[in-house]
Order: structure tokens, then sequence, then C-alpha cells
């Protein structure tokens, strides 16, 4: 048995280095390219439909929720603790330089969820229920005709499914550990994060929606705030924090203090694995939840892509990433110990008891927002495959997952993640590339007429 677990774990590495990050970042390329570079050319136009219509609601289209509650909704799964304790682990085996990788996978990854977005929106269909719902699953089965399409829908859909359990199990370690050190039993933390969870998934994608719209701009803008705190105190060191970023994503950067040195390799491998676990982009699980939005057109209901790669990666990651950068803690503390560096950080300025609430309360609520929605991914996955009466059943069992996870009982499983990550991943990038030609001519077709409508106002 043990032998058979090596060699599934020697698998996983192999496949989660260069790989993945050839199907990930190579396949988000040829998407991007493909698209003439839509998330660059357009990007103007995507921050007046995102960040400038925050506040207003959805206008035409049909939909179960708004367009912002679905942003919001993808946006909780992608902001996890990994935003605060993933950063620090990439520039201290990567270097600053990880973080200028991490950047160029944000920008050249929303190519990729542009395009999950509009085929998730295309190919959405009405449930049981009156609720629209989508995603890989759909657009792969149908999208893709014969036996290759039904073999990529469910493979993406049965290994989603069965991802999802030890990946809330995982999620709920780190709100009990965090609960542990100012002396809350893990019985008691696990106990209540299973309930707010449960009372909010019971609900439904709209109760979802209507938590996820509140929850994730505050959570967001209160770590960030902190973080500018920070940044603000060492105002004088942020240029040179800037400078090695960018210096050491192409050169490499000697040891000093605790840091261990890191070449241009670990560089871009780190930080190009941190910015494609950050913004999910690629992974299919963003479109599952705007495959819901309220929306009159797929490419302006993907705008909210891009939007959610510039908060994910570009704004909270960065946050994350200065604070370790001009505080020099990066330096001080051992790479083996790097999940701690904003904690660290954020009492050097703050003291423990402040500094540590912040930290702490960043992470739980990060973690809340991605139990709340991955739960919801996991759920539509059994809908697809075996009907909503399962569904209602596999919520019950990502509760009982956050419970068991507290407990730490099923430790084994999580050595399974990123194997059954991967296998999520390859079906949907396989589906995205095959499908680009339609993902084109809607986004065409949308410039266009939007172009035709302008030229016709101004008449």
């Amino acid at each position: 048995m043990q032998t058979i677990l090596d060699v599934l774990m020697s698998f996983s590495n192999w496949l989660w280095g260069v790989p993945m990050l050839v199907i990930l970042v190579g396949g988000s390329v040829i998407l991007t390219v493909r698209l003439g570079f839509v998330q660059f050319r357009y990007f103007p136009f995507a921050m007046r439909e995102t960040f400038g219509r925050i506040f207003k609601k959805s206008e035409g289209g049909e939909g179960t929720v708004t367009a912002f509650q679905a942003a919001t909704a993808a946006l909780a799964s992608a902001i996890g603790a990994s935003n605060i304790v993933g950063v620090p682990v990439a520039i201290a085996f990567g270097g600053p330089g990880a973080v200028f990788w991490m950047w160029l996978v944000a920008l050249i990854g929303a190519g990729a969820k542009f395009s999950e977005i509009v085929l998730g929106i295309k190919y959405r269909e009405k449930n049981e229920d009156g609720e629209y719902v989508g995603g890989p699953m759909y657009y792969l089965t149908k999208g893709i005709k014969g036996n290759l399409g039904k073999a990529l829908g469910f493979m993406f859909s049965f290994f989603l499914m069965i991802e999802i359990a030890p990946s809330i199990a995982a999620q709920s370690v780190s709100v009990v550990q965090t609960a542990a050190s100012i002396n809350i039993p893990n019985w008691a933390s696990g106990l209540a994060l299973a309930l707010v969870v449960g009372i909010v998934i019971f609900g439904g994608i709209k109760r979802i929606g209507k938590v996820t719209e509140k929850l994730v701009p505050f959570m967001a803008l209160f770590y960030v705030i902190g973080s500018l705190a920070i940044i603000i105190v060492n105002i004088s060191e942020l240029p040179n924090a800037i400078a090695l970023i960018f210096k050491h994503a192409f050169t490499p950067m000697a040891a000093a203090g605790g840091f261990a040195g890191a070449g241009i390799a670990q560089a871009m491998r780190w930080g190009t694995a941190r910015g494609v676990y950050s913004n999910e982009s690629g992974m299919g699980t963003a479109p599952i939840a705007h495959a819901t939005a309220v929306t009159d057109y797929p490419v302006r209901q993907a705008m909210w892509g891009i939007f959610e790669n510039v908060v994910d990666t570009l704004i909270v990651c960065t946050a994350t990433a200065l604070v370790v950068l001009v505080t020099g803690i990066y330096q001080t503390v051992p790479a083996s110990q790097a999940a701690s560096m904003p904690a660290l950080a954020f009492q050097s300025l703050l003291g423990k008891g402040l500094g540590g609430i912040i930290v702490t309360g960043s992470i739980s609520l990060f973690v809340l927002s991605t139990v709340i929605v991955i739960a919801y991914y996991g759920e539509k996955q059994a809908e697809y495959l075996f009907g909503t009466r399962f569904s209602k059943v596999m919520r019950i069992i990502y509760m009982a997952s956050i419970v068991l996870g507290a407990y730490g009982g099923i430790e084994f499983l999580y050595q399974f993640l990123d194997l059954l990550l991967g296998l999520v991943i390859i079906p949907n990038m396989i589906g995205l590339l095959l499908l680009s030609s339609e993902v084109k001519e809607l986004k065409d077709e949308f410039f266009n007429n939007l172009s035709l409508n302008k030229s016709r106002s101004k008449q």
C-alpha cells in the first residue's frame, strides 16, 4: 500500500512541475494570442464594466444572481488563506523576483479565465429548481461533440466533486490552528465553521451571492488597509522592494540572513505556481459561479474574470508581498517558517495583540468565504453527475469534512489534493483550447457591435 502511495505522490510532484506549468501557462498564452490579447487591449473597458459598475444593478439578460454577486462568489473561492501564507513561501524559495512572475501569470491567465466565463454563460442551462447552472462540465459535454466531450466533462466534474472534500478539510485546519492560538478548542471552532457554512449554502446560490457581495469586499479591504499601514511606516524601503522584484525576476539573488538565495529558475517556478494557485485561471471553477449571473452577453460577464485577477493577485497578493519585502522579514525568518512572515510583520508594528488579530481575522474570513463557495462548486458537480437530490447529500458530506478536518481525521487525503486538482485542470484546458474559436467569435461579435453602437450614437 505504501508503495502505491509513494508512486502516486511522485507522479503528483512530477505533474505539478514543468508539465502543469506548460499546460496552464502555455495554454493561457495560446488563448491570449488567439483572442488578440483581449485582457490587455480592452483592459480600460473591463475596469469600467467592473470597478465602475460595482454599485449598479445588472441590467438586461437572464440569470439567478447579479453580475457582481457572481464575481464575488468566484473571488471568495480564489481569495483564501494562501493569499496571506502562500506568497511569503514563494518569496522564501524563489526570492523577490517570484512576485514579478506571479503578476505575469495573473495577466496571462486572464485569457483563460475570460474564455472559461464566456463558455460558461454560452452553455449554461436551468436546473430542476429553476436556477441557472453551468461550468466546464456543461461546455465540455455540449461544446465538444462525441465521446471526447462526454469523457472530458465527466472527468472534470467527478474529480472536482471528490477534490472538494479534502480541500475543505485542509481549509478547516487553517481556522482551527489559528483559533487554537487564542485557546479556542478544535471541536468548537470546527463546529462553528460548519454551522455558518451550512446556514449559507443551504440557502443556495442566491444566499451565497448575498453573503459574498458583502463579505469579500470587507475582508479584502480589511487586510489591504492593514497591509498599507505596514508599507507606509516602511515607505523608505518601498522603492528598493519594487526594484528587487524586477531585478531578481531575471537575475539570481544571493543568500542574506535567513534567506538562502534563489536563482532565476526558482523565481519563475515559485512565482508561476503562486500566480496559478492564487487566481484559479484555467482551473474551471470561476465559470461555475459566473454561469448564475444576470447578464445580456457572455463577453460582458467575462470582464469580471479580468477584474478578479486584478483584485486577487495584483492587489491582495501584492499587499502581502510588499509587507514581507519592505519589513525585510524574509531575510530574518527561515524558509521553513515562511508562512509566519505576514503575522510577524504585522506584530512588529501593531504588537502581538492587534497584529495577531488582523492576521487571524483575515485568515478566518478568507477561509470562511472559500469554504462556502467551493462547497457550492462541489454540490453543482454532484447535481450534474447524479441529480439535485444527490447534490443535497454532498452538502452534508462537505459540512462533515469541516468537522473531520478540525479533528485531523483525514490528513492522508491531503496528499492527493494536487493530483486531484491536476485531473480537474487538464480536461478543462483541453476544452478551452478546442473551443477557443467559439470564444473568439463571441468576443469579436460583442466588440464589433459595441463599436457600431458607439458610432451610431455619435451621428
